[in-house]
């Protein structure tokens, strides 16, 4: 993974910076319905996340652990060919865009947007989700999903000061799809992701961070022996906060 950050600039601009590259690792463990859990350690640090099916969470070193806004929805590290039956649920409503020629593959698209009633759910006083869209593109030959690619823009804004606004694009290529246990699993990918921050209270103007992931999985396992629900309980923070509310996903638009 290498990420560039750079202040008064154009996306053109960051496109040739050269950044620091930074070798890490995930493990992600899912459970029918609704259950995940994923461990990301890279250039030093752990972000952890996961949901018990009625609760969606998350613990970095920022932050500490927290409940994710807008309730439970799939993994987007699933949709990247780790979870055929996640993403045949998400696409299952999408909108048809045409086709579309993918690093030789020929393609359909499926595009999604979230909904008025979903972005609310994933807003707050001071952070409003203005859109979220996302487009996947699936080989006509096999049906698999060879590249995601979703946006979203968000407002920040805390009393008596100016907005600034938030734009993140995700780009991911998804490629060596095997056979698992009878499911097709994709096993490398790389994915782009640019991070831009606008508006008039910063004084040096557009700041933009662009960072690069690839990755490989080195072994895919089902029905694992001795995972159970246990492994999917919030941290006592979150549960504190959630101990009774259903916040069921209602959107299949990704975090």
């Amino acid at each position: 993974m290498a990420m560039v950050d750079e202040l008064g600039a154009t996306v053109g601009s960051v496109a040739g910076a050269a950044g620091v590259a930074q070798k890490g690792c995930f493990v992600m463990w899912q459970m029918v319905p609704n259950k995940w859990l994923i461990e990301l350690v890279v250039g030093g640090h752990k972000v952890i996340a996961g949901s018990d099916g009625n609760v969606a969470w998350r613990r970095t070193p920022w932050l500490g652990a927290h409940a994710a806004k807008g309730g439970v929805r799939p993994l987007r590290r699933a949709l990247q060919g780790l979870d055929p039956m996640a993403i045949s649920a998400v696409f299952s409503s999408a909108q048809y865009m045409g086709e579309k020629r993918i690093s030789s593959t020929d393609c359909f698209v499926l595009k999604l947007s979230a909904d008025q009633v979903d972005l609310a759910d994933r807003s707050d006083s001071t952070a409003e989700m203005i859109k979220h869209v996302i487009f996947g593109y699936f080989s006509q030959r096999s049906g698999l999903l060879v590249f995601l690619e979703d946006s979203y823009l968000t407002r920040i804004q805390s009393p008596g000061t100016y907005p600034t606004y938030w734009e993140t694009t995700m780009a991911t290529k998804i490629e060596d799809y095997r056979l698992v246990e009878g499911v097709m699993v994709a096993h490398s990918g790389q994915s782009n992701v640019i991070i831009t921050r606008f508006g008039d209270n910063l004084k040096a103007g557009l700041s933009v961070t662009r960072m690069e992931e690839t990755w490989t999985i080195d072994d895919v396992a089902f029905n694992v022996p001795g995972l159970s629900l246990d492994c999917f309980i919030p941290p006592k923070e979150v549960q504190k906060d959630f101990p009774d509310e259903n916040l069921d996903w209602r959107s299949p638009l990704h975090r």
